[in-house]
C-alpha cells in the first residue's frame, strides 16, 4: 500500500515521510486511532516507504521490486503479528502458519480498511475470542534475530497489540526497547489504554484521527458513488471509512422511515407494532441491523443539537430534519442520554451474537418507558 492510495491525513503522512527522509525514525512507533481510523493502512504504507528503493519526497515509487512485493504484502523483511482465535484444525504447525499467513495477505488485499470483526469473519473465527498468543513473543524474537534479506530494514507490524497475552506483551519488552539495528516496530492499536504502560513508554505515539466528512465523501465519489448518496453515507459513517464503504450497498434508503416508525410506535406504546418491527428487524442482515442502531444514535445526537438551539451545525435535511424538530419537543437531555446508552448497549450485544429479535424488542420496551413514561 502507498500513501497516495489512502484518503486524507495529509499532515500525518508528511510527518512520517519527513522522519524517514531526515533519519529520525523511531525504532518503535504506536499508531493509535479509534475503530475506523486508517492506522493499519498507514502502517502498511509506511513499511512500503521504508523499503522502497527509489522513494520520492512524499511516497514510495510503487514500481521497484521492493514496492512490488510490499503491495502484495509478501516482502521478506516485513513481518506481521495479528490476533487469532483457536480454530486450529491442522496438526501440522508449519502448514497452519502458511495457510493463515496466506489468508492474512488476502484479507489485506480485499479489505484494506477492515477491522477485527472483518478479519475474524474472513478466516472463520467470528465465534471465538481472537488473541495474540504467548508463543508469538518467541516468534517475534526469533524472526528478528536474522539479518534482513533484501532491504536495509526489518519491519515488524503488530496489529491489535492490546489483544496480546500478558506473557507475550512482557516477552517483547526487551527487544522493543533495544531492537537490532535498522529494525522497526509498528504497533497498530484501536485501544491504547489497554496496553501495558511499559509498552507505551517504549513507543513513539502517533495519533491517527478519523477522516472528516468531506474526505469520506470525496473517496466515495471517486468510487463512482453519486454525490447525494456519498454525502448521506459520509454523514452516517462519521469518519469511519470502513463503515462508509460497507454502507454503499447495505445502507437502506428507508432507514429514516424505519426509525421514525419505530419511535412513533414507542411513543404510542403500540406493542403489537413493536413485536412486528422486531420480527422485521430480525430478518435484516447483521450489517443492516448495526447500521439501524448507529443511525438511531446519530439521530439522538442531532436531537440534542436541536434542543440546545445549535441548528446551524445540524447536517440533516428534509424529512429527517422535520422529524428531529418534532422529536425534540418530546425529548429532553436525560431522555436522550438514557436512550443513547440503551442503543449503544444493544449494539454491543448484537456484536456478541445475541438474538437480534429479543435485543430489539427489549430495547423497544425500555425506550417506550423513557420516551413516554
Amino acid at each position: 500500500m502507498k500513501f497516495s492510495s489512502i484518503p486524507g491525513l495529509r499532515d500525518t503522512k508528511s510527518l512520517l515521510t519527513e522522519a524517514v527522509r531526515n533519519s529520525h525514525t523511531a525504532h518503535a512507533q504506536l499508531f493509535v486511532g479509534a475503530d475506523g481510523a486508517l492506522n493499519l493502512p498507514l502502517a502498511l504504507a509506511y513499511a512500503t516507504f521504508l523499503h522502497c528503493q527509489n522513494r520520492g519526497e512524499q511516497d514510495a515509487c510503487g514500481v521497484c521490486p521492493a514496492c512490488s512485493k510490499n503491495l502484495k504484502f509478501i516482502h521478506p523483511d516485513t513481518h506481521f503479528v495479528f490476533p487469532l482465535s483457536n480454530i486450529r484444525g491442522d496438526k501440522d504447525e508449519e502448514r497452519f502458519k502458511a495457510e493463515i499467513t496466506k489468508s492474512w495477505r488476502s484479507f489485506l488485499l480485499e479489505q484494506p480498511y477492515g477491522n477485527l470483526d472483518d478479519w475474524t469473519t474472513f478466516y472463520g473465527g467470528e465465534d471465538k475470542q481472537a488473541l495474540i498468543s504467548r508463543e508469538e513473543s518467541r516468534e517475534i524474537i526469533k524472526t528478528l534475530s536474522f539479518k534482513p534479506f533484501e532491504s536495509p530494514y526489518k519491519v515488524m507490524i503488530i496489529w491489535q497489540p492490546e489483544l496480546m497475552h500478558p506473557s507475550a506483551a512482557n516477552g517483547i519488552l526487551k527487544i522493543l526497547e533495544e531492537p537490532a539495528a535498522h529494525t522497526y516496530f509498528l504497533l497498530v492499536s484501536n485501544a491504547a489504554d489497554r496496553l501495558l504502560p511499559t509498552i507505551l513508554s517504549r513507543t513513539q505515539i502517533i495519533s491517527i484521527p478519523l477522516l472528516d466528512d468531506a474526505e469520506v465523501e470525496l473517496h466515495l465519489a471517486e468510487q463512482g458513488i453519486s454525490q447525494a448518496k456519498a454525502r448521506k453515507i459520509a454523514h452516517f459513517a462519521e469518519g469511519n471509512l470502513n463503515l462508509a464503504l460497507k454502507s454503499v450497498d447495505s445502507l437502506e434508503d428507508d432507514n429514516a422511515a424505519r426509525f421514525i416508525e419505530w419511535m412513533r410506535a414507542c411513543f404510542r406504546k403500540s406493542y403489537g407494532a413493536l413485536v412486528t418491527q422486531a420480527e422485521n428487524y430480525h430478518a435484516l442482515d447483521k450489517l443492516s441491523q448495526k447500521n439501524m442502531l448507529a443511525y438511531g444514535m446519530n439521530i439522538l445526537r442531532e436531537t440534542l443539537l436541536a434542543l440546545s438551539g445549535a441548528n446551524a451545525i445540524s447536517r440533516l435535511q428534509g424529512e429527517e430534519l422535520k422529524f428531529v424538530q418534532d422529536f425534540s419537543k418530546i425529548m429532553n437531555v436525560e431522555k436522550i442520554d438514557k436512550s443513547f446508552v440503551l442503543m449503544n448497549d444493544a449494539s454491543y450485544h448484537m456484536e456478541r451474537n445475541g438474538s437480534s429479535k429479543m435485543i430489539f424488542l427489549d430495547l423497544s420496551l425500555k425506550l417506550t418507558k423513557i420516551i413516554n413514561p
